[in-house]
């Protein structure tokens, strides 16, 4: 039981994800006149009626509540934009560029800022199918692992939440692997037949005279 709960414990919960997702830097287009803004992670502003700002997403979803501002979605959340990375997804069995923390930053403008995002439907469709196709191939590559003795990965452009829910399993293949390794290596060696150590010759010996 104490095996099965250890790969869990190095996994992030979704609210985790978010919350690091939430430094993220976004535009905003403040309604508002406002001194810059002080935090220990940096100073954010001035900000002025109808000029576009970048603010981490915290921010901008802080500043979006009141009705402070409005949230200009990322150019990667376009639908033309989408629509090229789901036909590349499709086609290619790599994974193709997203930002790392993708899902989290599109589902924060979802729940808040959903006005301010054009073709809201179609985004979250697209999103939603890419999400599906790389899994797939996730789905694709750990049965491969499960099938093959494999000693290293390398998995380029998985977004957080994604490389969240492979990480536990390919840690315990991998830990799994090097464990059968390490056993067979001493069986092969317990194999090698026992060799009598043969004396070393450091050539003619001189006799000691009495004192």
């Amino acid at each position: 039981m104490a095996g099965a709960s250890e790969p869990q414990a190095s996994a992030f919960s979704a609210a985790e994800l978010e919350f690091l997702a939430e430094d993220e830097m976004i535009e905003i287009v403040p309604n508002l006149r406002m001194d810059p803004l002080n935090f220990i992670s940096g100073d954010f502003g001035p900000f002025r009626p109808q000029i576009a700002t970048q603010v981490p997403l915290w921010l901008a979803v802080a500043l979006k509540k009141r009705g402070k501002c409005t949230i200009r979605a990322p150019e990667w959340m376009s639908v033309d934009k989408l629509a090229q990375v789901l036909e590349a997804e499709r086609d290619s069995e790599k994974f193709q560029h997203l930002p790392f923390h993708y899902v989290e930053i599109s589902r924060l403008l979802f729940d808040h800022a959903r006005e301010d995002i054009a073709d809201i439907y179609m985004v979250r469709s697209l999103i939603e199918d890419i999400k599906d196709v790389r899994f797939h191939k996730i789905g694709t590559g750990l049965e491969i692992i499960s099938r093959e003795r494999t000693y290293a990965l390398r998995l380029k452009n998985l977004s957080a939440m994604e490389a969240n829910i492979v990480r536990p399993f390919v840690t315990r293949a991998l830990e799994t692997f090097y464990k059968l390794s390490g056993s067979e290596m001493i069986q092969e060696s317990d194999h090698i037949p026992n060799r009598q150590p043969q004396a070393t010759n450091r050539g003619p010996r001189r006799q000691l005279k009495d004192r």
